[in-house]
């Protein structure tokens, strides 16, 4: 890899600023530039390592010292101030991209898309481990990829799970690129769904003919990202691919998998397990293990999660659900009659699919509402003709009572549609919430 010329900035000092100063100091960087637009507290380092901290809102200001910046991806790129770095022969990188020059993108499997990443990536890993080929996890799901560099290992396959946050300035491609269905998201930092999904492009947008694009195939917006990819294509959608997924299973090689045989909830889990197969395919593991394997998967928590039966209600915790979609192949999963507790921070989305779908569902028999966005979903349901009963609640608890109220036979599914800031820290907070609330009935 390129060599990092000093001073180097580290834009951003949030967990992935402060794994991307650990780093700096492993390799040897002396001469370091922290920059946040909150108080910067360091580690203890090094007495051979300087670093200046820029802070507030000039924090941008530490540009002027730098010559490589590393930017964390929760920054913005196209502001002024880089352009202007950039314009005057600055160097912006990314953990994203340090570590594909690292690891020359052998072995790397990126995963991204607007529904389903972390499912398809810890599958992944899953699938990996029953075929007894190592591998790490990482990225946007839980370690920083720089971290996955401390104990690195040549014949491990890294599995990263990459947001547009991420991919924006990526100039190159991992080894194998899967990309779920994409949508639309994140229009609260994006200036538009084509920026969006051009960040999404630039995980195989540099690939050549020897990697690999997995896509899903009957997602428009996935199918233009992966003809920007010049490697192999494998694809799965309803028919004419590589997998096949029907209502209630998929077919792969010639092996069938049935959804009633694995331990996760809802059809659109189908289309992560596809995905995962076909990476695991183009990374040359044994197909029949690793279909095998999937019926033994467990769900992620907060992902579409049964938390069991009482006094004849089932309920369901898919609090990582923060945007239309997710909730859209969560309300299509349900059997039984059930009630909907929905809203959250705004984050600017559209709910006129969400509401058309739930106006349309036989078994949707109470909606609750909770957050900043309960009175725009309302409105948008009730102008997309839904009639069942429609309620604002003040918080989480009230909401889960009122659905408790279809009795035994029902289901309760908290899956918000939103980010949970406001009324809670994060999706966890919100989900072990809803978790508690199901231990007192």
């Amino acid at each position: 890899m390129q060599k990092l010329v000093s001073p180097v900035g580290v834009l951003g000092f949030g967990v992935e600023g402060k794994s991307t100063l650990d780093y700096l100091v492993r390799t040897g960087v002396k001469d370091i530039v922290v920059m946040d637009k909150n108080p910067v507290e360091l580690p203890v380092l090094p007495k051979d390592v300087k670093v200046a901290v820029s802070s507030g809102e000039k924090y941008m200001d530490g540009l002027k010292d730098c010559v490589t910046v590393v930017r964390s991806a929760g920054v913005y790129p196209l502001q002024n101030e880089i352009f202007h770095f950039e314009s005057n022969g600055g160097i912006l990188t990314s953990q994203i991209e340090i570590f594909l020059e690292e690891t020359k993108s052998r072995s790397v499997v990126g995963v991204t898309g607007t529904l389903g990443k972390g499912s398809t990536v810890s599958m992944i890993r899953h699938a990996l481990n029953a075929c007894k080929i190592p591998c790490i996890i990482g990225g946007n799901f839980g370690v920083p990829a720089l971290d996955l560099l401390k104990d690195d290992s040549a014949d491990r396959i890294s599995i990263l799970e990459l947001s547009s946050f991420q991919l924006m300035t990526l100039p190159r491609s991992p080894h194998v690129g899967v990309v779920l269905r994409v949508s639309t998201e994140h229009l609260d930092w994006h200036k538009s769904v084509e920026e969006y999904r051009d960040a999404k492009a630039n995980l195989v947008r540099w690939q050549k003919r020897g990697d690999y694009c997995v896509y899903f195939k009957d997602a428009a917006p996935s199918e233009a990202i992966a003809r920007e990819s010049g490697a192999q294509k494998l694809c799965y959608g309803a028919k004419d691919s590589d997998v096949v997924i029907k209502a209630e299973s998929l077919s792969f090689d010639g092996y069938e998998l049935l959804l009633r045989d694995c331990k996760v909830r809802g059809a659109y889990q189908l289309e992560n397990m596809a995905a995962a197969l076909l990476a695991v395919k183009a990374l040359g593991a044994d197909v029949p293990t690793a279909l095998q394997s999937l019926k033994s998967y467990e769900v992620l928590p907060f992902r579409m999660e049964f938390k069991g039966e009482k006094k004849g209600i089932e309920f369901y915790n898919d609090s990582y659900a923060t945007r239309p979609d997710a909730t859209l192949a969560a309300v299509r999963s349900m059997k039984r009659p059930f009630a909907l507790i929905l809203g959250g921070s705004e984050k600017n989305a559209d709910f006129t699919e969400l509401s058309i779908a739930l106006a349309t569902l036989l078994n949707l028999k109470r909606i609750a509402l909770i957050g900043a966005t309960a009175e725009r979903m309302a409105e948008s349901l009730s102008n997309a003709g839904v009639s069942v009963p429609m309620k604002i609640f003040p918080g989480l608890s009230e909401a889960f009572d009122d659905a408790c109220s279809l009795g035994a036979g029902s289901s309760v599914l908290l899956s918000p549609a939103c980010a949970s800031f406001g009324l809670f820290k994060n999706y966890k907070v919100r989900g072990q919430c809803f978790d508690a609330l199901v231990e007192k009935v």
